[in-house]
Formats: C-alpha cells, sequence, structure tokens
C-alpha cells in the first residue's frame, strides 16, 4: 500500500531513465521531482520535503556516491533513505555505496516490481522510524517534566525537615522529665527517615554497618570488571540484591541480567533452560526453545544456588565460563555468547568439593572474587534502617499509614536472633504493618528465642502456631469476618479462601 504525497527525487544524467521512474511512480500516487546531476539534486533537497532519493551512480562531474555522501553529512536532511541505482553485477560500487551510506540498491535495467518493492519497503521504515523518535521524544519530555516535579517535592522536603526539626528541638526542651512523651518524640518518623536512607542506601542494600561497608566497598571494586563473582552467606541475606547491585554498576548495565534459580528447575529441564534446544530434541519439546545463556548475551547472568546443580551439568557449565560457547540439545551448531556471570550458595563448596558433589575445577573458576555477605545478627545496628525501609515498601504496597516505630519494638527487633535473616525481618514488618491500627507500627510476633553468645536460634512452634492465629483473627475482625473478594481476609493474607477456611476450622475461630 502506498503512502499518498510520498515525495521521490529522482536523479539521472539520462532523460529516459528519469522519464521511466516518473511513469512507474506517478500513477502509484507517489509525487516524483527529478533532477539530471548532483549540484540540482542538493540543491532541491535544500528546498523541498524528500522522503526517498532514487540516484544514479554514474553522472558527470558529481557521481552519485560523492551525492550520497553529502546528504548523509547534513544533519537536516542525513534521514532520507538513499538508493543507489546500478548495474546488477556492480559489486564494487555496491561496496562503495554503502560506504558512502547507501540503505538499498536498485538495479539497471530497472523493473517495475523491484522499484516499487523497495520504496515501498523504505517508506514504510521510515514511517517506523519516526514513529519510535517521535515515541522517544515524547518520553524524554515525560522525564524533564516527572525529574522537574521531583525536584520540586524534594525541595519542599527538605523545607519540611528543617521545619521538623526545629519542632523537636522545641519539644524536647519543653517535656524533658516526661519520658513517655520523649519516647514519642525520639520514636522514628518512617517518611522523614527517607531521607536517611538515601545515605545508607547502596541500590537496594540497606545499612551502615561495618560488615556490610565491606561488601559495599568489594561490589564497587569489581563491579566494573568482566570477573566471576561467587556471592557466599545464608539464606536471606540478601545475594540476590547483590548481584543486582554489581550488575547495575557494570559495563553490561544496559543488556539483560538474567537470574538461574538452579533449586526450582526440574532436573530433567536443567540444561535446556540453561542452553536451550531445538525442536524435537526430545519428547514434548514441540518448540525452539532460546536458553538462559543466549538471552544473558551481552549481559549479566546470576545462577543462583549454584551448588544445587546437577554433577553431569558442572562440566557444560565450566566450558561456557571458560571458552563462552556451547551447544542447544539437538543442535551441533556451537553458539558463543559473551556472558559475566554471578553466582551464589549457602553452601560450603569447599565441603562440597571434598564430597564429590561439586567440580574442583568449576569452584577455581566461579571463586575468582569471593563476596561474604553477612548475617543480618552480625549487623544488627542495620536493622532500624531496613525497618523503616520495609514499613515505607508495605505502606505503598498495602495502602497504610504507618509513621512511627517505638523504640521498645526496635529494641525487640534488634535482640533476636534472625536464623533466615533480612527475608524473614521483611516477612514480620509485613505481617505487622496489615495488622497495625493507627500510625505506630504493632508487632505481634512472638520472638521467644533471642540472640545469645554460643547459643543456636530456634523459633518457638507453638509460638508461630499463636501467631499464625492471632494474625488471622486480626485480619478477620477489621474486615468484619469477610473471607473472599478483592477486600477480604483471604486477599490481605495471601491465601485461598478454601485454605482460609480450613484454618478458621482448625483454630476454632468464629464470629462472635
Amino acid at each position: 500500500m502506498t503512502q499518498p504525497g510520498s515525495r521521490i527525487l529522482c536523479v539521472d544524467d539520462e532523460p529516459l531513465n528519469l522519464s521511466l521512474l516518473e511513469a512507474m511512480l506517478t500513477p502509484r500516487g507517489y509525487d516524483v521531482i527529478t533532477a539530471i546531476n548532483g549540484p540540482e539534486a542538493l540543491e532541491k533537497i535544500q528546498t523541498a520535503r524528500i522522503d526517498i532519493c532514487l540516484l544514479d551512480v554514474m553522472m558527470p562531474g558529481m557521481d552519485g556516491f560523492e551525492v550520497c555522501r553529502r546528504i548523509k553529512s547534513d544533519d537536516l536532511h542525513r534521514n532520507i533513505p538513499v538508493v543507489m541505482i546500478t548495474s546488477h553485477a556492480d559489486r564494487d560500487n555496491r561496496i562503495r555505496g554503502i560506504t558512502a551510506g547507501a540503505e538499498d540498491f536498485i538495479s539497471k535495467p530497472l523493473d517495475s516490481a523491484e522499484v516499487l518493492a523497495r520504496i515501498k519497503m523504505l517508506l514504510h521504515v521510515k514511517s517506523l522510524n519516526e514513529q519510535l523518535q517521535n515515541a522517544h521524544d515524547g518520553l524524554e519530555q515525560t522525564v524533564r517534566d516527572r525529574t522537574s516535579e521531583l525536584t520540586r517535592a524534594n525541595m519542599q522536603l527538605s523545607q519540611e525537615i528543617e521545619e521538623r526539626k526545629k519542632a523537636e528541638l522545641s519539644l524536647q526542651s519543653a517535656f524533658a522529665e516526661n519520658r513517655l512523651l520523649k519516647d514519642r518524640l525520639q520514636a522514628e518518623n518512617i517518611y522523614l527517615q527517607q531521607e536517611v536512607d538515601r545515605e545508607f542506601n547502596f541500590g537496594e542494600l540497606i545499612g551502615q554497618s561495618t560488615a556490610l561497608a565491606d561488601v559495599f566497598m568489594r561490589v564497587e571494586q569489581v563491579a566494573p570488571m568482566n570477573a566471576t563473582v561467587l556471592l557466599l552467606g545464608e539464606t536471606g541475606t540478601g545475594k540476590g540484591v547483590v548481584s543486582r547491585a554489581i550488575h547495575s554498576r557494570s559495563t553490561r548495565k544496559n543488556r539483560p541480567l538474567i537470574t538461574v534459580d538452579c533449586t526450582t528447575l526440574p532436573a530433567a529441564l536443567v540444561e535446556s533452560e540453561l542452553f536451550g534446544r531445538e525442536r524435537g530434541a526430545f519428547t514434548g519439546s514441540d518448540v525452539k526453545q532460546i536458553g538462559r545463556f543466549e538471552l544473558a548475551d551481552g549481559g549479566t547472568i546470576f545462577l543462583d544456588e549454584i551448588g544445587e546443580m546437577p554433577l553431569e551439568l558442572q562440566s557444560k557449565l565450566l566450558r561456557v565460563i571458560q571458552d563462552g560457547e556451547f551447544e542447544r540439545l539437538g543442535s551441533p551448531r556451537t553458539i558463543k555468547v559473551d556472558v559475566r556471570i554471578i553466582a551464589a550458595t549457602n553452601r560450603d563448596l569447599t565441603e562440597e568439593v571434598k564430597n564429590g558433589r561439586f567440580r574442583e575445577d568449576l569452584f577455581y573458576r566461579l571463586n575468582v572474587f569471593p563476596i561474604t555477605l553477612p548475617p543480618l545478627r552480625q549487623r544488627r545496628e542495620d536493622i532500624p534502617l531496613l525497618v523503616n525501609h520495609f514499613v515505607v515498601k508495605f505502606n505503598t504496597k498495602i495502602g497504610k499509614r504507618i509513621e512511627t516505630v517505638s523504640k521498645d519494638t526496635l529494641n525487640t527487633l534488634q535482640e533476636y536472633g534472625w536464623p533466615g535473616n533480612v527475608r524473614e525481618l521483611e516477612s514480620v514488618i509485613e505481617r505487622a504493618v496489615i495488622i497495625s491500627n493507627g500510625a505506630t507500627l504493632q508487632v505481634l510476633d512472638h520472638f521467644d528465642t533471642l540472640l545469645k553468645p554460643g547459643q543456636m536460634i530456634v523459633q518457638d512452634v507453638k509460638g508461630i502456631i499463636a501467631l499464625e492465629r492471632d494474625l488471622i483473627l486480626q485480619v478477620l475482625r477489621k474486615v468484619g469476618w469477610r473471607i473472599e473478594g478483592k477486600k477480604g481476609a483471604a486477599t490481605i493474607l495471601g491465601l485461598n479462601p478454601s485454605t482460609l477456611r480450613f484454618r478458621m476450622r482448625k483454630y476454632g475461630l468464629a464470629r462472635d
């Protein structure tokens, strides 16, 4: 389908060729402009809107290559598609045309179908490019507008912070003898604390402890490099967060970060998930699948819980690390990729190597730059910052306005051992935001096992059961015992309605 009104500039020193092109294009609704030499063509490009230029290669004086170079060196007109007209077998001229910036070629003698098809295709591509540029310009304007709004909001927030600081000094002076009121005034203000969070927020890594500062330093050291990184630490310490921080600070940040959880992939499908498969590679593989390593080409792949990878696949992974190549299942063709590898594990890989469950050579390839993430119990001074961060996060998610956390609550959270680390703390705060009424965070979890030197952290099972019963009861009362629906208790608790009814029967919960 032609684009009515599209303007085609035809340049040829042979009037017969120009007449032929006019006869081809004019009946199809194109507006044809002609020029018999290079200078005339350049003059018409400056004075008229041109959508495509059909340009003969061999012209006296200024040939087609020079005309093309001048068009492409002009900032105002470099986007005009140039189609060179040359003989079918003229390979050298085609190469010169590509060097000069031509988008396409039409062979002599001119064939109407070929000319029309190439013009239609180039007009379509030009239209798509213009649409893309318009969308880009619109997005840029939106970003500028939003940045301006955020700047104004930030200035207003800074003024509010200063006013709040003055108010706190006044209140502390006036109520120095009233401990309860003093605690209220000293309680964390979550919204103002977001400003403090920025000072200690390393991407998604939050904290100011010495233990975490060492992690920050090592991330900054290794991120710009292409070195393989091995993240070590207990479950829930934030290895996935660190992998994203490394990728976002690397030269590959504009390419994908592909995450592979080795614990969730079925053993029979691990190889096809990582390296891809051809159609019919095995029973049930009805379509070709691109593997995770191909998707990560040019970027980063994060292999979470690498210690769970089957031994038979470790040699194939070793080859990818060493040579950057592999084959899809069912294909003999070798695929080359450029991928940075970040691996993570909560296992002791040296022990796994000794027991024959992990290849020693693979371990050495992965252990180029190890980073050990400290458990939460070794950086308890970070807990207030993490609590503030999670309260803000779940305020937004759930639609609450929790603004303060009491000192007693913070002390309790800091004394607990956190066997599940940051992930466990996040779950506790999410539950607390759900059940809290008013502006103060209410934590109902039973922290019966506190951190003591030399003791293991063991969660009280009875305490967990009682906590779950209390949480369900609190939510049911809050929603008027409504179970299903968008605002029902099942949705708030993240349970299926049938599961919630089962647990209500189990705990003997019924409406009064």
